[in-house]
């Protein structure tokens, strides 16, 4: 059986032009994060790679700041 030939997609966040397998060898896997799946009908489709680097980097700096 043929896998499916990867998806052309638009980033949801700044509407970069990627592609996307959808399944575990789509290159999101390699990232050294995981972030949840979009909500298909609140923030459309997947990231691109840049954006999706940002979006952890600002999750992650989200989580260290301190309360004063």
């Amino acid at each position: 059986m043929a896998e499916p030939a990867p998806r052309a997609v638009i980033c949801a966040q700044c509407g970069a032009a990627f592609t996307c397998s959808g399944d575990t060898k789509c290159w999101c896997m390699d990232a050294p994060f995981r972030l949840p799946m979009p909500d298909a009908e609140a923030a459309g489709d997947c990231l691109c790679p840049a954006c999706l680097r940002e979006r952890a980097r600002q999750i992650g700096a989200d989580r260290h700041r301190t309360v004063t």
